[in-house]
């Protein structure tokens, strides 16, 4: 279910302080955050954000494409092992 319009966006307050602080020292840094449940905003268009997926930190560059969207979108948090050969050939 969508959240309703007249709270807004959910993002949590130390993102914006984070992303604030990132722009004003001018540094193109990872800023690592675990809140995968943070809607990206315009004022982080541009910056590279590391997503926790469980497991390690995964570089997230935002473009504009991206805003209104969740930062879990962009870290997914299980990998796909293909199926193996063999499996295909004993099926035919």
């Amino acid at each position: 279910m969508a959240r309703s319009v007249w709270k807004g966006p959910f993002v949590d307050s130390y993102l914006l302080a984070k992303a604030d602080k990132s722009r004003a020292s001018g540094r193109n840094e990872i800023i690592k955050i675990w809140s995968r449940r943070s809607t990206i905003l315009p004022q982080f268009v541009g910056l590279t954000f590391g997503v926790y997926n469980g497991n390690k930190f995964l570089p997230v560059s935002v473009t504009e494409a991206m805003i209104g969207h969740k930062f879990g979108e962009f870290a997914p948090t299980r990998t796909f092992k293909a199926h193996s050969v063999a499996e295909k050939k004993a099926e035919k």
